[in-house]
């Protein structure tokens, strides 16, 4: 009679319990659909940032609108908080999409997405007014000073002298904008870069905490339209020595750009092999100085250096819904015979005419 020896199985392991927010939910619920943007974009860094800044906080995405205007950097709201409502804008007019969805619901909480084309070109007139009338939401400029969607044009942005392949040398002064921002009274100024995810999230809590509007400067390289003509990877190289079967575009995947903690400054070498020097504000900085701030935008230009961290802010302005006297009820939430006037109101109104 044989008999059959087993070996003690070992006790399995408890499954570690998925990390939730205040809400209950998981990060995973605060992301959206796959990028399509390039390999090793920065916008994709930000959209991430934006995705852990939510999570953390327990923002409830269904009371966010998201909007954005066109451009590769208009793309991204596809790409986190996937609950939440989208809007995609024309060329340069997010803002005033947005000042319609302030006014009609005040409850929502507003982030809107821009590029330095669609801000610093286009629409820059709708960019300083939204500034001007203090709109309570986060606006997002991530710049990269080109035109990346329409094949790398300079944006107002681009440095002066700055060479791209297809373009040449830019012979014109860049806008900056957070001195844009300053001097149409923004109420909260920040800087940050894309490879920067501590800074970044930080400074993007912080302008979803702020009453009126919130501008980001986020610098965010383009992998895609600084290329080596030397390299055998780059365009030059491949459209020199193809045998073009199909007319196909093709983008080479980098690697996404991050940095370290720093103290004061940091030199970054970007994908095209040149480099930016990004610099911390003083901390002795008081952000809500505003000739302070003027000072140190203006110093880092002359100094050639992005500075970055909170720049300005200041909590003592009405914003634009508040001027309007707007009631505590949102629009979208009030009864029709409450929106409407009566016929007495109309009949008084038209008499006061007479």
């Amino acid at each position: 009679m044989s008999t059959r020896t087993t070996a003690a199985k070992a006790p399995r392991r408890a499954a570690r319990p998925a990390k939730t927010n205040p809400l209950g939910l998981e990060k995973t619920a605060y992301r959206g659909r796959p990028s399509t943007l390039c390999k090793g974009c920065g916008h994709d860094s930000i959209s991430q940032r934006i995705v852990n800044a939510a999570w953390e906080m327990g923002l409830d995405q269904t009371q966010v609108v998201k909007l954005s205007g066109i451009g590769c950097s208009s793309k991204t709201p596809a790409y986190y908080l996937g609950w939440s409502h989208g809007f995609n804008s024309l060329h340069g007019r997010m803002p005033s999409v947005a000042t319609g969805a302030i006014i009609a619901n005040t409850n929502l909480q507003v982030i809107g997405v821009s590029g330095d084309g669609d801000s610093a070109s286009i629409g820059i007139g709708q960019f300083k007014h939204a500034v001007r009338r203090n709109l309570p939401m986060v606006y997002i400029v991530e710049n990269n000073g080109v035109y990346g969607l329409t094949k790398g044009q300079f944006s107002a942005t681009a440095d002066e002298g700055q060479f791209l392949k297809y373009q040449g040398v830019n012979d014109l002064p860049p806008l900056d904008i957070c001195m844009e921002a300053l001097t149409a009274n923004a109420t909260f100024i920040a800087r940050s870069f894309a490879g920067d995810p501590k800074q970044s999230e930080t400074l993007l809590k912080a302008a979803m905490n702020h009453r009126g509007i919130a501008v980001l400067d986020i610098i965010s390289p383009c992998v895609t339209f600084n290329n080596h003509d030397t390299s055998t990877k780059s365009y030059g190289f491949g459209r020199a020595n193809e045998v073009r079967l199909h007319d196909l575009s093709f983008v080479p995947e980098f690697e996404e750009i991050e940095i370290e903690d720093y103290e004061d400054e940091i030199e970054v070498e970007l994908h095209d092999g040149g480099s930016i020097v990004l610099k911390k504000i003083d901390p002795d900085h008081d952000p809500k100085d505003r000739t302070a701030a003027y000072s140190a935008i203006q110093r880092s230009l002359d100094e050639k250096k992005l500075i970055t961290g909170l720049l300005y802010i200041s909590e003592e302005e009405p914003t634009f819904t508040e001027l309007l006297n707007l009631t505590d009820t949102p629009l979208t939430q009030l009864s029709q015979d409450k929106l409407l006037p009566s016929r007495e109101a109309l009949e008084g109104v038209m008499a006061s005419l007479a």
